[in-house]
């Protein structure tokens, strides 16, 4: 590992740059920073909220944080294996960066516990979990009668066993399928002769069963983490919406992680402005897809004009809800939009930087969109305290932490796959970096 033995013309060293270190050493700061913010905000928005919701706002600033990290981890293995059916010598840059993201699955487990214990067992973030006796609740005016209605029917799903079995079995699943790719990934660097055609087929037959399970185990986790808050909701598109906001994130992180690994080998000598554009592009694709999944679940509830289903928008344009929801737009779609639509721009670093900082911004901002508004106090109702803050602090501590994981995963193995069949074609010596 880190020798020219592999293959002729690669460069005299395979791992991470020694600076790769000190990433990791500010990725660390920046989190404790946080989190020291994050509690004493809790403490300062329990004296300042009348209905004491300081420490409310730091759990579901976690569940925020926490939604951003797994599609992080996950998202990284789902675009990996869509990356190995589709083949092309972009994979070949991204793979590692991708395999890292999704070894960090152990965090994300332990990660996952506080929101399942706080959220479903302790009830404090889904009301079907605190109200499961709904009728002593409507009783009470503790809910109204649609909470109630869909707290009885959706019962049998939406219970706290249920919760706990379906979201550890999918969290184990998906471990496994991280674990199979990354050693897989192994075995066929170490092939002393590699049989090209035998790893594509092995990798191709786990990938395509793979991401279809993914999609089908996303959606019902999407359905209990973040949908079930307000089990009043429903929609079909909520799970593609997710499913493509993952890769919305994902692959600028990947870019960003190359830009940054470009400043020495081996990525200097593998990274060139051919794979800079087209992974631009693809990011570029990811811009529009997010923004038709984004306007098409608009349009068919606006064409539909159902009673049942208007509030949920409603309850996110409304009451000061309506600038966070055109600032989504700005950052979602309009500003990487018009930085990416450049061919020129996206194969200027400083300018793709730009770009893909937006696009990871934008997926937080989105999560904020979309759960902050499902519980009831703050629905059509943004209240500018310290508790609102949390959505700043919370997640950034969390998303801190995970890249120091991430970042020491990097270390962990060498950055180039040497025995990938574009390896030869991307060391060109026209295209080499001197």
């Amino acid at each position: 590992m880190g020798n020219t033995s592999f293959s002729k013309g690669l460069p005299s060293t395979l791992n991470a740059p020694p600076f790769v270190d000190n990433w990791r050493r500010k990725a660390l700061i920046a989190g404790v920073v946080f989190a020291v913010i994050a509690v004493v905000l809790a403490f300062l928005g329990q004296g300042q909220d009348a209905q004491h919701l300081g420490w409310i706002h730091f759990w579901r600033g976690w569940l925020d944080g926490y939604v951003a990290c797994f599609g992080f981890c996950f998202g990284g293995m789902a675009l990996l294996m869509v990356q190995h059916l589709s083949g092309g010598k972009w994979g070949l840059i991204v793979r590692r960066p991708l395999e890292a993201m999704c070894r960090t699955w152990p965090m994300i487990v332990l990660m996952f516990l506080p929101v399942a214990w706080v959220g479903a067992t302790d009830g404090r973030l889904y009301i079907w979990a605190q109200y499961s006796n709904w009728a002593d609740a409507l009783k009470k005016g503790l809910i109204d009668n649609d909470q109630a209605h869909a707290i009885r029917w959706k019962q049998p799903m939406l219970n706290v066993h249920n919760y706990w079995w379906f979201s550890l079995a999918c969290l184990a699943i998906l471990s496994f399928y991280s674990i199979l790719l990354n050693k897989w990934s192994l075995q066929r660097d170490a092939d002393p002769e590699p049989n090209v055609a035998y790893w594509r087929t092995k990798f191709e037959n786990l990938s395509g069963f793979g991401v279809v399970l993914f999609a089908i185990l996303l959606f019902g986790l999407v359905i209990y983490w973040v949908m079930s808050i307000d089990p009043t909701w429903y929609s079909t598109i909520y799970g593609f919406q997710y499913l493509v906001g993952e890769a919305f994130m994902v692959l600028p992180l990947a870019i960003l992680t190359l830009i940054g690994l470009s400043k020495a080998e081996p990525i200097r000598s593998t990274f060139r402005v051919i794979e800079q554009h087209d992974l631009g592009k693809l990011c570029f694709a990811l811009v529009m897809l997010n923004i038709y999944f984004a306007f098409g679940a608009f349009l068919i509830i606006w064409s539909g004009n159902s009673p049942e289903e208007i509030p949920w928008y409603l309850d996110r344009i409304r009451g000061g809800w309506g600038v966070i929801a055109t600032l989504d737009v700005i950052f979602h779609w309009l500003i990487p939009f018009s930085l990416l639509l450049s061919r020129d721009l996206k194969r200027i670093q400083s300018k793709l930087t730009v770009a893909c900082c937006v696009m990871i911004f934008a997926g937080f901002w989105d999560l904020f969109w979309l759960i902050e508004p499902s519980y009831r106090d703050a629905a059509r109702d943004l209240r500018l305290s310290w508790g609102i803050l949390e959505y700043v602090a919370v997640p950034a501590a969390l998303f801190c932490f995970w890249l120091v994981y991430y970042f020491w995963q990097l270390t962990r193995r060498p950055l180039i796959p040497t025995n990938d069949p574009h390896l030869a074609e991307i060391l060109e010596h026209d295209y080499v970096h001197a």
